[in-house]
């Protein structure tokens, strides 16, 4: 048990490490470089008065609404997560599925907002449709995606974090680490610091 435990969490261990990053135009990039891109963008929207918003469906829903609350509270910036039961069985009941976070975006997004669509299979169609209704907002689109290389959502945001795995579990525990590792480093994190709350940095240029 202990040699399949230690395979398992090898295996995830190199999923996160080996996270492949692009930007709007296929370019590539180290995810350092990506996890500054993503911070920028955050904090540009929320000084500018905009925010970031979250969507995911499932066990992406449950990253989606735990990283809202960690921007928010330890990051300081605007941050909100499209999941509330009520909203999403209203939409869900009266114009379909697919709409559930479109709708939500539409009502509440702006331009100069940051849109975070997380989804394991990059193919879930009221996650496309979202990326859809912010785009159109004028939002920023971060995507996160897995399974398979070519899936539509890696293909949509201006930085795109893809995991290579086809299996749930690890596609979804490395999206959650990366992006508590990015907002951890923004906020000061270093290694060996023994900081447990890090406070929250200015980024140069920023007061």
């Amino acid at each position: 048990m202990r040699d399949i435990l230690g395979s398992y969490l090898e295996t995830l261990f190199r999923a996160i490490r080996e996270a492949e990053c692009t930007g709007a135009g296929g370019e590539r990039m180290t995810l350092g470089a990506a996890s500054v891109r993503v911070c920028n963008l955050c904090h540009d929207s929320h000084d500018s008065g905009g925010k970031v918003m979250f969507i995911g469906n499932g066990g992406s829903m449950g990253i989606a609404a735990h990283m809202a609350v960690d921007f928010s509270k330890n990051g300081g910036i605007r941050a909100m997560a499209f999941g509330d039961g009520a909203v999403l069985t209203c939409l869900g009941n009266d114009f379909g599925y697919a709409e559930v976070f479109s709708s939500q975006i539409e009502w509440h997004g702006s331009a100069g907002d940051v849109l975070i669509a997380i989804s394991s299979s990059g193919e879930s169609p009221n996650i496309l449709k979202g990326v859809r209704a912010a785009r159109s907002k004028g939002s920023r689109i971060v995507t996160f995606s897995g399974f398979h290389e070519d899936n539509p959502l890696r293909q949509t945001g201006d930085i795109n974090v893809y995991v290579r795995s086809e299996q749930y579990g690890f596609v979804e525990i490395a999206h959650q680490s990366i992006l508590h590792a990015m907002l951890d480093v923004d906020r000061g994190w270093k290694p060996n610091s023994h900081v447990q709350q890090p406070r929250l940095l200015k980024r140069a240029g920023h007061g």
